[in-house]
């Protein structure tokens, strides 16, 4: 079934234009915006509805942009669907001007919370909005190096103690949600395994960022190539 976007869709592109006006991406000069646009993306390629591509767009807003009666509000604006969408994928909501819990504490609950959920539509925008998150880490890695993971809250351990975590929490959710010989929500095991592809590549591109950083300033002409090598040396039991 097409999905038809309508005027609620434009106008909460507009609430989160104006709700995240003043905030850019980690370490970057990228509005916003573009997150919440691209997480939007995902949850339409996915298959999501209106509701749930609304979500996506202000899954951030309650967390970043006044807590408790920004979620008011956009339930008075979009109603309880989405609202609920944005409340599941929110791990903190500080009022204005108040400091968010530990990174730690925040992840640790947020995980445990994923791995209860039966809400599909939770599910979905949060895992769409964990594959942008991770694609934007392994391309900004091949830009800046290293010095990407002194954006976070975390050390660059516990950013993928958090991802391997979801992983797990998200497939157990999609359990719940998809019984053996109950009603199913088909569009969360193909979004679940992109997820985790893209957790795999991030991890893979980490390691050979670490490498190469890792052989910056050693000079391979310092190494002995005077070694003579010759395959005739090698006997029959290292062709088998």
């Amino acid at each position: 079934m097409t999905t038809q976007l309508g005027e609620r869709y434009l106008d909460a592109v507009r609430m989160a234009t104006e709700l995240h006006a003043d905030q850019l991406r980690k370490g970057t000069s990228i509005p916003y915006i573009s997150h919440l646009l691209g997480v939007s993306t995902i949850v339409l390629e996915s298959g999501g509805t209106e509701d749930e591509a609304i979500a996506g767009l202000l899954h951030d807003a309650v967390e970043d942009q006044g807590g408790p009666a920004t979620l008011e509000a956009i339930r008075t604006r979009f109603g309880d669907v989405v609202a609920t969408i944005v409340d599941g994928c929110t791990d903190d909501a500080p009022t204005p001007g108040a400091p968010k819990q530990p990174w730690k504490f925040r992840k640790v609950q947020y995980i445990e919370h994923v791995g209860a959920e039966t809400n599909p539509g939770i599910i979905l925008v949060s895992a769409a909005d964990k594959i942008y998150n991770a694609a934007a880490i392994r391309r900004d890695l091949a830009l800046v190096g290293e010095q990407v993971w002194d954006r976070f809250n975390a050390s660059k351990d516990d950013i993928f103690w958090y991802y391997r975590s979801l992983v797990e929490a998200f497939w157990a959710a999609e359990d719940a949600i998809n019984p053996e010989g109950g009603e199913t929500d088909p569009r969360l095991p193909m979004l679940l395994n992109r997820f985790e592809l893209e957790v795999q590549e991030l991890e893979l591109a980490a390691d050979i960022n670490a490498f190469a950083a890792a052989m910056e300033g050693i000079d391979l002409d310092d190494f002995d190539d005077d070694v003579d090598f010759d395959l005739s040396d090698l006997g029959p039991e290292h062709f088998n």
